[in-house]
Protein backbone atom coordinates (compact mmCIF):
# COMPACT_ATOMS: atom_id res chain seq x y z
CA UNK A 1 0.00 0.00 0.00
CA UNK A 2 1.46 3.43 -0.41
CA UNK A 3 0.99 6.63 0.40
CA UNK A 4 -0.69 8.16 -2.32
CA UNK A 5 0.62 9.65 -5.76
CA UNK A 6 3.64 11.11 -6.76
CA UNK A 7 2.69 13.98 -8.27
CA UNK A 8 -0.16 14.47 -4.74
CA UNK A 9 3.10 14.09 -2.79
CA UNK A 10 5.31 16.73 -4.57
CA UNK A 11 1.86 19.00 -5.27
CA UNK A 12 1.29 18.96 -1.42
CA UNK A 13 -2.65 18.15 -2.07
CA UNK A 14 -4.66 15.36 -0.12
CA UNK A 15 -7.15 15.13 2.35
CA UNK A 16 -4.44 15.92 4.85
CA UNK A 17 -3.89 19.33 4.00
CA UNK A 18 -7.06 20.86 2.86
CA UNK A 19 -9.43 18.82 5.13
CA UNK A 20 -7.43 20.18 8.17
CA UNK A 21 -7.54 23.39 7.02
CA UNK A 22 -10.82 23.30 6.67
CA UNK A 23 -11.53 21.22 9.99
CA UNK A 24 -9.77 24.33 11.93
CA UNK A 25 -11.91 27.11 10.18
CA UNK A 26 -14.95 25.50 11.42
CA UNK A 27 -13.69 25.14 14.97
CA UNK A 28 -12.22 28.48 14.78
CA UNK A 29 -15.97 29.93 13.64
CA UNK A 30 -17.57 27.82 16.06
CA UNK A 31 -15.46 29.66 19.62
CA UNK A 32 -16.10 32.44 18.18
CA UNK A 33 -19.75 32.12 17.11
CA UNK A 34 -19.95 31.13 21.19
CA UNK A 35 -18.36 33.81 22.36
CA UNK A 36 -19.91 36.40 20.45
CA UNK A 37 -23.74 34.93 20.77
CA UNK A 38 -22.93 34.99 24.97
CA UNK A 39 -22.17 38.36 24.64
CA UNK A 40 -25.23 39.19 22.63
CA UNK A 41 -27.24 37.18 25.03
CA UNK A 42 -26.19 39.26 28.13
CA UNK A 43 -26.14 42.31 26.37
CA UNK A 44 -29.96 41.88 25.39
CA UNK A 45 -30.14 40.79 29.07
CA UNK A 46 -29.16 43.90 30.53
CA UNK A 47 -31.15 46.40 28.00
CA UNK A 48 -33.87 48.14 29.96
CA UNK A 49 -36.48 46.96 27.37
CA UNK A 50 -36.33 45.74 23.93
CA UNK A 51 -38.55 48.78 21.97
CA UNK A 52 -37.22 49.23 18.87
CA UNK A 53 -36.05 52.49 19.91
CA UNK A 54 -33.63 51.09 22.63
CA UNK A 55 -32.10 48.06 20.66
CA UNK A 56 -31.64 50.54 17.72
CA UNK A 57 -30.11 53.41 20.34
CA UNK A 58 -27.74 50.54 21.88
CA UNK A 59 -26.44 48.81 18.51
CA UNK A 60 -25.68 52.15 17.22
CA UNK A 61 -22.69 52.16 19.34
CA UNK A 62 -19.29 51.26 17.96
CA UNK A 63 -18.62 48.41 20.16
CA UNK A 64 -22.20 47.01 19.89
CA UNK A 65 -22.09 47.61 15.68
CA UNK A 66 -18.66 45.94 15.47
CA UNK A 67 -19.31 42.96 17.61
CA UNK A 68 -22.67 42.37 15.90
CA UNK A 69 -20.81 42.67 12.20
CA UNK A 70 -18.10 39.86 13.83
CA UNK A 71 -21.07 37.45 14.99
CA UNK A 72 -22.75 37.96 11.34
CA UNK A 73 -19.51 37.42 9.35
CA UNK A 74 -18.64 34.26 11.68
CA UNK A 75 -22.32 33.04 12.09
CA UNK A 76 -22.61 32.91 8.48
CA UNK A 77 -19.00 32.00 7.03
CA UNK A 78 -19.62 28.93 9.95
CA UNK A 79 -22.61 28.04 7.93
CA UNK A 80 -20.92 28.24 4.88
CA UNK A 81 -18.58 25.86 5.60
CA UNK A 82 -20.46 22.88 7.57
CA UNK A 83 -23.26 23.15 4.36
CA UNK A 84 -20.12 22.86 2.19
CA UNK A 85 -18.90 19.95 3.46
CA UNK A 86 -22.86 18.24 3.81
CA UNK A 87 -23.31 18.79 0.06
CA UNK A 88 -19.35 16.96 -0.56
CA UNK A 89 -20.71 14.50 1.22
CA UNK A 90 -24.04 13.63 -0.32
CA UNK A 91 -24.23 15.08 -3.80
CA UNK A 92 -22.02 13.32 -6.08
CA UNK A 93 -22.95 14.29 -9.31
CA UNK A 94 -19.68 17.01 -10.26
CA UNK A 95 -22.28 19.33 -12.25
CA UNK A 96 -24.85 18.84 -9.29
CA UNK A 97 -22.57 19.53 -6.65
CA UNK A 98 -20.71 22.92 -8.51
CA UNK A 99 -24.20 24.44 -8.90
CA UNK A 100 -25.56 23.88 -5.30
CA UNK A 101 -21.99 24.88 -3.66
CA UNK A 102 -22.53 28.07 -6.25
CA UNK A 103 -25.71 28.72 -4.61
CA UNK A 104 -24.68 28.29 -1.14
CA UNK A 105 -22.22 30.77 -1.99
CA UNK A 106 -24.83 33.14 -3.19
CA UNK A 107 -27.05 32.59 -0.60
CA UNK A 108 -24.14 33.24 2.42
CA UNK A 109 -22.85 35.82 1.05
CA UNK A 110 -26.03 37.47 0.34
CA UNK A 111 -27.36 36.86 3.39
CA UNK A 112 -24.52 38.21 5.61
CA UNK A 113 -24.01 41.32 3.34
CA UNK A 114 -27.57 42.32 4.06
CA UNK A 115 -26.77 41.35 7.81
CA UNK A 116 -23.94 43.66 7.57
CA UNK A 117 -25.73 46.95 5.52
CA UNK A 118 -28.58 46.43 7.81
CA UNK A 119 -26.42 46.92 11.29
CA UNK A 120 -24.41 49.57 9.71
CA UNK A 121 -27.43 51.29 8.63
CA UNK A 122 -28.85 51.45 12.05
CA UNK A 123 -24.89 52.18 13.06
CA UNK A 124 -25.07 55.26 11.28
CA UNK A 125 -28.56 56.40 11.69
CA UNK A 126 -27.19 57.25 15.85
CA UNK A 127 -30.72 56.36 17.12
CA UNK A 128 -33.36 58.27 14.49
CA UNK A 129 -36.51 56.31 14.15
CA UNK A 130 -36.35 54.97 10.85
CA UNK A 131 -35.33 58.29 9.52
CA UNK A 132 -38.08 60.37 10.67
CA UNK A 133 -37.21 64.13 12.15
Amino acid sequence: MGNGTSIGKVRGLGSAHEGAHHWLLQRFTAIGNLVLMMWLVGSIVWLPDLGYATVSEWLAGPVPATAMVLLIVSSFWHARLGLQVLVEDYVHNAGTKFGVIALLNLATIGGGAFAVFSVVRLALSSGTLGGAA
